[in-house]
Formats: structure tokens, sequence, C-alpha cells
């Protein structure tokens, strides 16, 4: 009986190592890549199973049911985290099961432009090839529901910068980003205003930016472009930027700005109504919105472009009708 015994605790023993060197190697032991470097995308929601079943597809063989016994008896099996995954070399299954659950996916990224309208961030985002197209073919209403915002009009809610997310992400996850940037900042540009800025809230601060944003020709002007559009709306004199104009004309506009079109009447015409148009008619960025809430102090009412990205400020009409002569006028008969 003693004998028995013994000998049953031997294969017992020797299961036991061999099991323990059997798990070792497994460890250790690189899993299984068809071809380097190699990439995979897990959507959200994916289980261990379905993660290690898209793995396989992509020619990753990590051991099938002993990846899945491992996590699960390290307490990783539910923190599989969505993302795109890409192997540069073949890692051992705990550094494969560590990315899975850190979430050390790929990234990408998206740069939304200073002056850019909405048609053109949402064809930056369609055209995207690592993000989920989700606002493909949404409406504007159901797309500011989508993102949580509180306005009623996409145009300039969004703030250009430049946006890395994992590949695979939905355009959504990067409007909702874009946009509370843009409250945050705008938020915080608004509680440290000149306190004599003429708007109403932020929002109209809003909308000036969008035009000192598309106005100014060099980026040191930004504050005097500002100073003489707010300098206009104290004293009820319209805005009068051709801006405003091309937005209101949208895709109709055909790049020659006629005259036809500075008498038609409509909302964004800044010709014919005084005031502020209704929306922002582009993307500011954060220096010309701290130009709009920080004008300079000037008396210009008037500017016109000298043709070199600089602009000449005037007083008074007179004197703009001079300068408009001198630097645009001549230029035109010069330039015949």
């Amino acid at each position: 009986m003693f004998f028995l015994i013994k000998r049953l605790l031997f294969v017992a023993l020797s299961v036991l190592v061999a099991g323990a060197g059997y798990v070792a190697w497994y460890l250790l032991r690189p899993v299984s890549v068809g071809s380097l470097p190699v990439e995979f995308e897990l959507v959200a929601g994916t289980r261990l199973r379905s993660a290690i079943a898209t793995m396989e597809r992509a020619g990753i063989d990590a051991g099938g049911l002993r990846f899945e016994l491992l996590a699960r008896a390290i307490g990783h099996a539910p923190k599989i985290k969505a993302g795109s995954y890409e192997l540069s070399r073949a890692p051992t299954p705990l550094q494969l099961l560590r990315r899975l659950t850190q979430g050390d996916v790929t990234q990408a990224e998206l740069t939304l432009i200073e002056g850019w309208h909405i048609r053109q961030l949402r064809a930056a985002l369609d055209r995207h090839p690592f993000l989920r197209h989700d606002t493909a073919g949404m409406d504007d209403a159901a797309l500011l529901a989508r993102v949580g915002a509180r306005q009623g009009h996409p145009e300039g809610l969004f703030l250009p910068d430049t946006y890395l997310f994992a590949k695979g992400s939905s355009d959504l996850a990067v409007l909702r980003r874009a946009y509370r940037a843009m409250m945050r900042h705008l938020d915080d540009e608004w509680q440290k205003r000149d306190p004599d800025v003429p708007y109403r809230d932020s929002y109209e601060a809003l909308i000036m930016a969008s035009i000192v944003e598309k106005e100014t020709g060099r980026a040191g002007e930004r504050d005097l472009i500002a100073g003489a559009l707010t300098n206009r709306l104290r004293i009820g004199m319209r805005l009068q930027v051709d801006p405003t104009v091309i937005y209101g004309l949208g895709e109709n506009f055909d790049g020659n700005l006629r005259k036809v079109h500075l008498l038609a009447d409509g909302p964004y015409n800044s010709y014919t109504r005084a005031g502020l148009p209704p929306t922002p008619i582009a993307l500011a960025g954060l220096e010309s919105l701290r130009a709009a809430l920080h004008p300079a102090k000037t008396d210009a009412l008037y500017y016109v472009a000298r043709g070199d990205g600089s602009s000449q400020f005037s007083r008074t009409l007179s004197e703009h009708n001079r300068a408009v002569i001198k630097y645009q006028l001549s230029g035109r008969r010069n330039n015949k």
C-alpha cells in the first residue's frame, strides 16, 4: 500500500511539474502570427471569445481556449477594450492580453482647419479612412442632438484643432470632443471678455469671431479687424463684410462676388442688414475668438486689403475711399 501511495504521489507530482512546465512554455512563447505587421479591430461591446475569433481571422493564433482560460484565471476576461490594434512583432500571450485590456490601440488623427465651413468639416469626416462614418446622411438637427449641442445650427460650433483617436472610432465621438472643446473655451473666454464688447451673449461673440477669422489676412491684425467691426456694431453701422454674403450664397457661390449679390437682401447679407448674422459663418480659432472678445482700442471704422495680406485702416469714409483707390483700383489697373 505504501508503495502504491508513493507511486501515485510521484505520478501526481510529475503531472504538476509537466503542467507547470507547459503553462510556462505557453506564457513565455510568442503567439503565432501569419505575417507582420498585422492589424485587427475590436468594436465596442466585443467579448473575449469574439476578440479571440477576430484575432484568428487576422492570422493571430493566441492559443484559443488556452488564451481564454488565461484571461479568466487572472480576471481580465471582462476588461477587453474596443479599438484598432496593430502588432509589429509577435507578443507573448500575457503581453497580448495586457494590450487588449489596457486599450493600447493604434491612433489616427483629423485636423479641423480655421475658416472651414460645416460642409468642409463634414466632408473631411466622410472621407477619413480610419473613422466609422455614423454621421453620413445625418441631417443637421440629428447631428446636433447626437453631439449634445444646445444650439440650433452647427456652423462654427467645433474647435479647430488636431484630434487623435483610435482607428475605427465613430466620427460622432470626434465631433463631440470638438464641440465640448469649443464650448469650454468659449465659456472661459466669455468670462474674461472686455466689459465693453457689444455682444448680448457668448454666441454673438462666436459669430463675430467667425467673421474675424474670414476677414483677417495677417494674424497680427485680428484684434484691429475686431476693433473696427465692433466699432461699427456700437454705432449701428452695417458690417458690410463680403464673407457673410458669400456664406449666405452657399453652394451657389462661384468664386466671383458681384454687385447683385451685395444688393440681394438675406439674413447673411451684412450690406443690407445691420447687426450680426444669425449664426457663425465658419470655424473660428482661439486667436480669433480672443480678438472678438478683446478687440483693439481703435477709432477705425474701415479697412481695405493692401494686397500683401495686411490691411489699411481708416477712421472716415473719405480716408477709406482714398485707400481703396490706392490699394484696390490702382492694383487692378497695374495687373491688366
